[in-house]
């Protein structure tokens, strides 16, 4: 009874104040994906991207280093420091949304194509899940249990387009592309599922690995099955008609 007792203390307290390093592999999946196609060009010198490229790779590189360091500033008890990053991220998290809406924008180039709002799922994901997740953390940035694991959530999301086109550049040939994404897809699943798994006695916060695994299934059936609505064409004809970029 002692040693049970000594159990559900322990699980109790689980904590992510580790995460921070784990979050270091982040990294060597994006210089893994992003390597050919971006950094490798600025040392052969080939690099011709315009500003949305740029602005983009600072935000998101800014928002990793954000969920590597806050972690370890609260393992290390260095609380004001942790929430003055925190306080940056109300800043910080807006640009990130709008690095991302100005490089596809960018990318679509004015061009009203067939399927354009089918397209579009990929990119609504990434921001719908984001936002979400930060939004829950920011508004129980007073309950580790939610705040943790709702950042955490925010940094999965990282992982898609990073392994993706780390597997599509430079593991499988060309003529496999959906393949190797819908791998992607699955090892994401793969770890919410585990997490799901680890969390599945935790008494607070575990239904955020399941409310973000809903989230992709819902965009990734939307994306794949390539389903749009005329109010949503409508709006991805708006959108790639701004004069924005």
């Amino acid at each position: 009874m002692q040693e049970s007792n000594q159990k559900v203390k322990r699980i109790a307290k689980i904590r992510f104040e580790k995460s921070g390093y784990y979050f270091i592999a982040l990294v060597a999946f994006v210089l893994l994906g992003f390597w050919p196609t971006y950094f490798s060009k600025f040392i052969n010198g080939t690099a011709d991207f315009n500003f949305y490229f740029h602005f983009h790779a600072l935000m998101m590189s800014l928002w990793i280093l954000a969920l590597i360091v806050q972690p370890i500033l609260i393992k290390k008890k260095k609380v004001s420091i942790h929430r003055f990053i925190g306080k940056l991220s109300y800043v910080l998290m807006p640009l990130l949304f709008i690095s991302v809406i100005l490089l596809k924008h960018s990318r679509i180039g004015g061009q009203v194509t067939e399927g354009l709002g089918a397209s579009l799922w990929l990119q609504t994901k990434d921001l719908v899940i984001i936002g979400i997740m930060y939004a829950i953390a920011i508004k129980n940035r007073h309950n580790i249990q939610l705040h943790a694991r709702a950042m955490i959530a925010t940094g999965i999301v990282f992982i898609e387009p990073a392994l993706a086109r780390f597997l599509i550049i430079s593991v499988f040939p060309e003529q496999y592309g959906l393949q190797a994404f819908l791998i992607t897809v699955g090892l994401v699943y793969a770890l919410l599922i585990t997490l799901m798994f680890l969390e599945r006695k935790q008494k607070s916060g575990r239904w955020i690995f399941p409310l973000e695994l809903i989230l992709y299934i819902i965009f990734h059936s939307l994306y794949f099955l390539k389903i749009s609505f005329p109010a949503w064409d409508a709006f991805a004809a708006w959108f790639a008609l701004l004069p924005i970029t």
